[in-house]
């Protein structure tokens, strides 16, 4: 019986979370205008379901699950939506939270917006040529900026830094 009840209060939980996502205001899309503006049926043709849930619904990937949490080459991570150079790897750190970090993004590369989802107000990071959400950005970074830009892997797409000529 005391487990029924936990079961029904997680369940009554999550329900209560999903329908407070659901009612929050639209992600950054609605509140500018961005160089590139599509369909919604254009980025669900040009993204996998995956891209599409984090770009443009504000979704998050599981901790650990991007194979760009790994990715330790010279390059630049870029919009997985428009390809716009967001980060250079120069700023990836280990942040240990199962998402890439990076302590500070391209000059003119990102925007930032307000996110009350969960009854607490972080600050949310998009592309700020397309507006895809690519994740939120903290003050318990490492210096030289002490922030910590953790995004989602599968908002980026990593190109390596071509090799020198030698």
């Amino acid at each position: 019986m005391f487990d029924r009840r936990i079961l029904l209060a997680s369940v009554a939980g999550l329900f209560g979370l999903a329908a407070f996502r659901w009612l929050r205001a639209s992600p950054a899309q609605a509140a500018e205008k961005f160089e590139i503006e599509k369909t919604d049926a254009e980025w669900r043709a040009q993204l996998t379901p995956q891209q599409y849930e984090i770009l443009r619904k504000e979704g998050t990937e599981r901790p650990g699950s991007s194979p760009l949490l790994k990715e330790h080459r010279k390059g630049t991570f870029a919009c997985a939506g428009c390809d716009l150079p967001l980060f250079s790897s120069e700023t990836k750190y280990e942040s240990g939270t199962g998402w890439p970090s990076f302590w500070k993004p391209l000059e003119n590369a990102v925007g930032t917006t307000t996110d009350r989802t969960f009854g607490m107000a972080r600050t949310e990071v998009h592309c700020r040529r397309c507006g895809g959400h690519l994740g939120h950005v903290f003050d318990d970074g490492p210096k030289p900026t002490g922030l910590r830009y953790c995004m989602d892997g599968f908002a980026l797409v990593f190109h390596p830094a071509a090799p020198s000529a030698t």
